[in-house]
């Protein structure tokens, strides 16, 4: 399905109220430590397919199967890497995990070796390093563990989320620079909060054993990912134009909650309300000189920033982007491809992007997603200065499955 978006003069300019659903990054991991613990509850969890497709994968754990059992996660990576950790505890089941065709291309041993040398019995189907994977679960009783620092977080945050189901826990040392350390906080204090002790000191992290918690309700916080491309539609609005999101947090786990600062450079002002919602508004016109900034601790925000800045007709060079090579689609070249159609000028390396400040953008291009839902969603506020296409624009579900809904109620034209 494509999308055809279109400018409305007549959009809203104060008093747009939205809710956005639980972040996915938090959910998922939440979504685990039931199945450890199940006498947590949760509210307000992401209806994501992501987070659909990690539930339908978990509830398996409930019935009981002499045969060996093939789960699908399609496109969600973090589902490949959350499972790959739970089902190599999970004594007595052997199951296979596999995905989409892409996901068959998205590597996976570091993780399966970190695994292997706790003692996990995990195997390779088709080609060596990556999915599909035959996990035999069993009682790992070894706690040392060694991983590359630079590695996604997500297989760093794999591993310590089965580590309190450990018989003696988890030592964990990382090696080297780490990155995304927010999502690795986010994991330790989603820990902390059921009442697993944890330390973080320099590059060691232990998670102590826990078998069982007292019964408690968790509420997740909004998706910062999903109001990234709010953040951009503000900065691409004219002064005076705002938008109060719910539920969010001043002291949020998700790193892309950088967002708040990141957009005082586009004009964007946000204001923490007392009910936990925020107000982001267009304050002032954006700084003309070319945007720096350092992705490391929020890479999946660098879609949305690169387009923003495309739109507002200045440069930017983002550095920290090395782990956007092996996401839904390589984002860096998926980048310079189809902001060069719309009329820029783009350079990317292994970890960096360069745009160089543009001053004309072309219109009706169709704007390519390679089955990536945050291509679709980076690109749809630049409705605001032109008509654009978005194709596969169904994609979105995987994040944010009523974005075109919520844009419509904003005022964009869509059809």
């Amino acid at each position: 399905m494509n999308v055809h978006l279109k400018y409305n003069s007549q959009l809203p300019t104060s008093n747009f109220q939205l809710s956005i659903t639980g972040s996915k990054s938090e959910t998922n991991r939440l979504l685990l430590l039931q199945a450890l613990y199940p006498n947590l509850v949760l509210e307000n969890t992401s209806n994501s397919d992501d987070s659909k497709v990690m539930l339908k994968a978990l509830a398996i754990t409930h019935h009981p199967s002499p045969i060996t059992q093939t789960i699908d996660i399609h496109h969600a990576g973090t589902a490949m890497r959350f499972l790959t950790a739970y089902f190599a505890i999970q004594e007595g089941k052997e199951i296979i995990l596999t995905g989409s065709s892409r996901m068959k291309e998205r590597p996976i041993k570091i993780l399966v070796e970190a695994l292997q040398q706790l003692g996990a019995e995990i195997s390779y189907e088709e080609n060596h390093g990556f999915p599909p994977i035959r996990i035999k679960g069993k009682k790992i009783t070894q706690n040392k563990v060694a991983l590359p620092a630079n590695v996604s977080s997500q297989y760093i945050s794999a591993l310590l989320l089965i580590a309190p189901k450990l018989e003696n826990g988890l030592e964990l040392t990382l090696e080297g620079e780490i990155t995304s350390i927010p999502y690795i906080k986010m994991t330790l204090a989603l820990l902390n909060d059921i009442g697993v002790e944890t330390t973080f000191v320099e590059n060691q992290i232990t998670v102590k054993p826990l078998h069982t918690i007292n019964s408690q309700l968790f509420t997740i916080e909004s998706d910062w990912s999903s109001a990234s491309y709010w953040f951009s539609i503000i900065a691409l609005s004219p002064i005076g134009t705002q938008i109060t999101l719910s539920s969010y947090k001043e002291n949020s786990l998700q790193g892309d909650a950088a967002l708040a600062e990141i957009y005082k450079s586009f004009g964007v002002e946000t204001v923490f309300n007392y009910n936990n919602s925020i107000t982001i508004s267009k304050i002032h016109t954006h700084h003309p000189l070319p945007f720096t900034h350092n992705l490391n601790n929020s890479p999946d925000i660098a879609q949305t920033i690169a387009v923003t800045c495309f739109g507002l007709e200045i440069g930017c060079h983002l550095t920290g982007l090395h782990t956007l090579k092996i996401k839904e689609t390589d984002r860096l070249e998926a980048l310079k491809n189809e902001l060069t159609k719309l009329g820029a000028t783009v350079f990317v390396t292994n970890d960096s992007l360069t745009l160089e400040p543009s001053v004309k953008i072309n219109e009706n291009i169709s704007v390519k997603t390679y089955q990536d839902h945050r291509m679709a969603m980076a690109f749809a506020p630049l409705a605001l200065l032109t008509s654009i296409v978005i194709e596969e624009a169904e994609v979105v579900s995987k994040s944010y499955p009523t974005f075109w809904e919520d844009l419509e109620k904003f005022g964009f034209q869509i059809s």
